[in-house]
């Protein structure tokens, strides 16, 4: 074995441990007899045949389309923050911008129940604009638009930071060649700047994407379970219900639903140009 070999084994036998095992025991488990709490018994694929009879795929495309619009609001609100703190902080945009980082810091559950306060009836936001301004307003508590509004305020960082990166690898000097080769400004952001700054935009839609189709919190605090994500199955198989199985199966196909839609973005660029490698 090679001295190269040996220097990474310890990582290999890591990645082994921590990613490749237990992935592998929950797909092994997916084919189990439902309802069994060991990997004893022959595989079947029950647990799949009882997902697609049923009504799951009303929850796999509630999670998918409400990543898919999260990730699209969080582009429009993201790209303009992040060209004005590069513009703005050159830099310094990276430092400032780990600042929206800091609410991370508070657990998930705490921020949406401040959000909550925020929006319930005779709370802080309607109860503040019916004792001073007279205005009474219904609470769009516990609706979709609710949950909306905490997956982006939940995911912002996630799409912010990457794209903060990458509009800053844009270097100033191809920026006024542009300009001092006649391109208007129009053109310099279609042809120099949206391009350069691609690979981050496209990690922040990627990174987004996969937290925000796995989000829970918010439909359970903001939206009163009025949309059911794919996640509370699998949450409901995994406990309440006692099927481990059921729930490995939805986690499977979970994983490998967007396993294909991240694989199929990522073909629409040339890798080897993303990376910087030519």
């Amino acid at each position: 074995m090679s001295p190269g070999s040996r220097s990474s084994l310890p990582v290999v036998l890591f990645l082994l441990a921590g990613f490749a095992a237990p992935l592998i025991a929950v797909i092994w488990f997916s084919f189990m007899p439902p309802r069994t709490f060991s990997f004893g018994g022959a595989p079947t694929l029950d647990n799949y045949r009882a997902i697609f009879e049923s009504t799951s795929y009303i929850t796999f495309l509630w999670s998918l389309g409400l990543a898919v619009l999260t990730v699209l609001m969080l582009a429009l609100i993201c790209y303009p923050v992040a060209y004005g703190l590069v513009r703005v902080f050159g830099k310094w945009a990276m430092l400032v911008t780990l600042l929206f980082t800091i609410p991370l810091f508070v657990s998930e559950n705490i921020r949406l129940y401040g959000w909550v306060l925020f929006l319930i009836k005779n709370g802080v936001l309607l109860g503040t604009l019916k004792s001073f301004f007279g205005i009474e307003l219904e609470s769009i508590l516990f609706s979709l638009p609710a949950i909306i509004l905490g997956m982006v305020y939940v995911y912002l960082p996630f799409m912010l930071f990457p794209m903060t990166l990458g509009i800053s690898m844009v270097p100033n000097e191809t920026r006024d060649a542009a300009f001092d080769l006649g391109a208007s400004r129009w053109q310099v952001f279609r042809e120099v700047e949206l391009p350069l700054s691609m690979p981050g935009i496209v990690i922040g839609f990627l990174l987004t994407f996969v937290l925000a189709v796995g989000a829970i919190a918010e439909a359970k605090v903001l939206g009163g379970q009025r949309v059911i994500p794919i996640t509370h199955d699998i949450e409901i198989a995994f406990t309440y219900s006692q099927n481990w199985p059921l729930g490995a199966a939805l986690a499977v196909l979970l994983m490998l639903v967007v396993g294909v839609l991240v694989v199929l973005a990522l073909r629409r660029f040339d890798l080897d140009t993303f990376l910087g490698r030519r």
